[in-house]
């Protein structure tokens, strides 16, 4: 990533950040209208779930200017997501409903350059936790 995409996806961020709530419900309402299967894959209160999810977006937000830092917490996240029961193409389905949150909770402020920052993000990330995926399946 360059660092104008780092940037662009940290600021963009801090304006979703403060309404965490807000965001995480938008991201499941379209995940599970994405794919309605893939709620059996969570167990518990979605308003937590989604409280950690904008926290591990933050933290890998935080991290991308160090990428080599955070990357061992992504690898265990994606071996964790395998014994959760997720597979590859989920995550093509996380990606949409992630860029059509960002669209939604950012509106005129996700501009395509955004956009094509925070794909570049998600899809460095994601690769990362697939491959770690497919390691930890191996190792069973």
């Amino acid at each position: 990533m360059t660092n104008e995409q780092i940037e662009l996806v940290t600021k963009s961020f801090e304006k979703i950040a403060p309404r965490a709530d807000e965001a995480a419900a938008l991201f499941y309402n379209r995940l599970f209208e994405l794919d309605p299967a893939l709620m059996n894959l969570f167990k518990g209160d979605l308003s937590e779930q989604g409280l950690k999810l904008i926290h591990m977006i933050g933290v890998a937000v935080n991290g991308l200017s160090r990428i080599d830092d955070i990357l061992p917490a992504v690898r265990s996240l994606g071996a964790r997501h395998a014994v959760y029961g997720v597979k590859d193409a989920h995550y093509e389905t996380v990606g949409s409903a992630l860029l059509w949150t960002l669209a939604k909770g950012l509106g005129p402020d996700f501009t395509e350059e955004t956009k094509e920052a925070w794909n570049t993000a998600y899809s460095l990330l994601a690769r990362t936790m697939k491959e770690a995926a497919r390691t930890a399946e191996f190792a069973r």
